[in-house]
């Protein structure tokens, strides 16, 4: 079984790889399966630590079944055990994603990150036995608590994780949604059981509070930026650490208030991602079928400043791992 110390680094939240014609609301098999593989590929050659899949971001939400389970089998052949491979199910109810997580589980993933079912808001009582419940129907299978407070309409209390620790095999989060006063408490409480992985560019200083690494969706545009970063904080090198945070923020802010709009803010990464050009992750799936301008603009805007600190950053030697 996975284990909270084999979780470090850089955990790239994948996208879901669309075919040419995966835009259209006829298209049933939209995965495009090459592209990923060569991403994927490419995304673990140069550093990443870590593979998450179908988060929101990674599009469980617009994926049918059977294209999410070519999603996962295609992930994890193309990964082969090189780095921990968490597939992303997040469910409207308990038994639909126990139903996914087996099939995860026996394609061979190390784990899942799931987020609570949300179409009614959750209680802090009925989220912590989620978790709970997935961990104990699969016990070897690694859990990734997916806390993400806007979408799943709830914010899991730091008390609560006095409960969570009790599973093995709960070893970690995605989170960004902690000050720094309330990371410290919750620190105290899942230090060494749970690694809690934070947005990029929140890496300096909540590492030295005792995060184990970060996530990002921009790797996708070129992962250098954010591997120099977490080679800083490694070292305690947190000059740097600091200039790097505040160039990733300015990337944000570069794509204009569309990037900080729930209704884009995924959806205009996508866009970006495919401009930057380290990867092609292909069109938009229904509903998102009319794009703005602005998006597109916003989405060019953010790839350019990305490449400028891919520029910057890139090793001229592969870099080693952290960890």
């Amino acid at each position: 079984m996975i284990r909270a110390e084999d979780l470090k680094g850089l955990c790239a939240m994948m996208p879901a790889f669309t075919t040419a014609d995966g835009d259209s609301i006829n298209a049933t098999a939209t995965v495009d399966t090459e592209n990923l593989a060569k991403a994927v590929d490419r995304m673990i050659a140069d550093g990443a630590n870590m593979i998450a899949t179908t988060g929101s971001f990674g599009e469980f939400h617009t994926l049918l079944w059977e294209e999410q389970k070519t999603l996962i089998e295609a992930t994890v052949q193309t990964v082969r055990k090189r780095v921990p491979l968490f597939i992303g199910i997040t469910a409207l109810n308990t038994r639909e994603a126990l139903m996914k997580i087996r099939f995860a589980q026996e394609a061979g993933a190390d784990g899942v990150l799931t987020g609570v079912p949300h179409y009614y808001p959750s209680t802090v009582d009925n989220a912590v036995q989620y978790y709970l419940d997935v961990a104990d129907t699969f016990p070897k299978l690694g859990v990734m608590i997916y806390h993400n407070p806007l979408l799943h309409r709830i914010t899991i209390p730091v008390d609560a994780f006095h409960r969570l620790v009790t599973r093995p095999n709960i070893v970690a989060m995605k989170d960004s949604h902690r000050d720094t006063f309330s990371f410290m408490k919750l620190m105290d409480i899942v230090g060494g059981k749970i690694s809690v992985f934070v947005f990029q560019a929140q890496t300096h200083p909540y590492m030295s509070f005792g995060a184990a690494g970060c996530w990002s969706i921009f790797a996708w545009m070129g992962p250098w930026p954010v591997l120099r970063l977490l080679d800083a904080c490694a070292v305690g090198d947190f000059a740097t650490a600091k200039t790097i945070c505040v160039e990733l923020d300015e990337v944000s802010q570069a794509g204009g208030k569309l990037q900080f709009e729930l209704l884009w803010r995924e959806n205009s990464s996508k866009l970006a991602i495919n401009e930057a050009g380290y990867c092609h992750v292909g069109p938009l799936r229904p509903p998102f079928r009319h794009v703005p301008a602005e998006v597109q603009e916003s989405a060019k805007k953010i790839a350019q400043a990305w490449n400028r600190l891919v520029d910057k950053y890139r090793p001229a030697a592969p870099r080693a791992k952290v960890g």
